[in-house]
């Protein structure tokens, strides 16, 4: 779900963003329908998820949130950690985030014809309440996560994930800091 992180490191390369962008989407053989480098997008993407399973910090705080939000708890941390990266985002790049973000959307407007059903499904919803530059204020990051919640099968607490950060949002971005620069080190 950290959408905002995956299309940061997925450089300037379109197919990049676009590999990045549907990863998720797309499940086993699928991945042969897409031509080599939306592919390696894929990949990047997935070696990128299994760096972050794998961090020490991350762990940990996904497991100081399993109580709170149980399975959903790497959710609740790719999403904060969304916010945090959006907050500063000049810490990170020299490219507006407005402007970052507008053309993030237009590669994938462009590339909308061979998106996977479920990433064609939540693009026009991510655009229209622009979810890459508004997950910066706790508005919209409540905003997305309320909308996981009310997708999700059975109750999640996601809808009170924001609260429960403003209640401990100097550690989550502690986590953040810690974490982060090891990933744009590793993979940017």
């Amino acid at each position: 779900m950290n959408f905002l992180a995956h299309l940061y490191l997925a450089g300037n390369n379109k197919y990049s963003i676009i590999g990045n962008f549907i990863a998720d989407h797309v499940k086993g053989s699928s991945i042969d329908l897409y031509n080599p480098e939306i592919r390696q997008g894929i990949r990047f993407h997935r070696q990128v998820d299994e760096f972050t399973d794998a961090h020490p910090v991350v762990k940990e705080t996904v497991l100081n949130l399993r109580p709170h939000f149980h399975k959903y708890a790497g959710v609740v941390v790719d999403m904060y950690y969304d916010h945090f990266l959006a907050k500063d985002w000049r810490k990170y790049c020299d490219v507006p985030i407005e402007d970052f973000t507008a053309r993030i959307y237009d590669v994938l407007k462009s590339a909308y014809d061979i998106l996977p059903a479920r990433s064609k499904y939540m693009l026009p919803y991510m655009m229209a309440d622009n979810w890459l530059m508004n997950y910066r204020n706790l508005e919209g990051l409540n905003q997305a996560l309320t909308g996981i919640s009310r997708r999700t099968t059975f109750p999640s607490g996601l809808e009170t994930a924001v609260d429960y950060l403003k209640d401990h949002y100097d550690e989550h971005q502690e986590s953040f800091d810690s974490y982060f620069p090891q990933l744009v080190e590793r993979f940017k």
